[in-house]
């Protein structure tokens, strides 16, 4: 069986595997290993894609958030997402995106 992740072999492929990711950056750099040992029996891997995972992280975060309030007038919306009607929630939000601007420019956990 063949799972096609990078959008038909048409995105990056860093985009697809960083969401697989989850612990702390000692964990992360050993799923990395694991990934690209599976994903490169069927592709090759560009690792200057691995500098682009933060920024794409990013992105996803403001993406999602975007997508939620343009969407809140949808009655589905705020009984879908109710945090996002609390204030703490974008205060956190706030936090988080700080974290991410950080970790752009934090070097990337995965080395050739």
């Amino acid at each position: 069986m063949f799972v096609d992740l990078d959008d038909c072999a048409s995105g990056v492929r860093a985009q697809d595997l960083w969401m697989m990711l989850a612990g702390s950056p000692a964990e992360q750099q050993r799923q990395w290993g694991e990934l690209l040992e599976g994903y490169r029996q069927f592709a090759d891997f560009d690792f200057a894609e691995v500098r682009l995972i933060e920024p794409l992280r990013a992105l996803r975060m403001l993406h999602h958030a975007a997508w939620v309030a343009h969407r809140w007038s949808d009655p589905a919306f705020p009984r879908a997402f109710p945090w996002a009607a609390e204030p703490r929630y974008w205060e956190g939000y706030l936090q988080d995106l700080l974290e991410q601007i950080a970790a752009i420019d934090e070097p990337p956990l995965l080395h050739r």
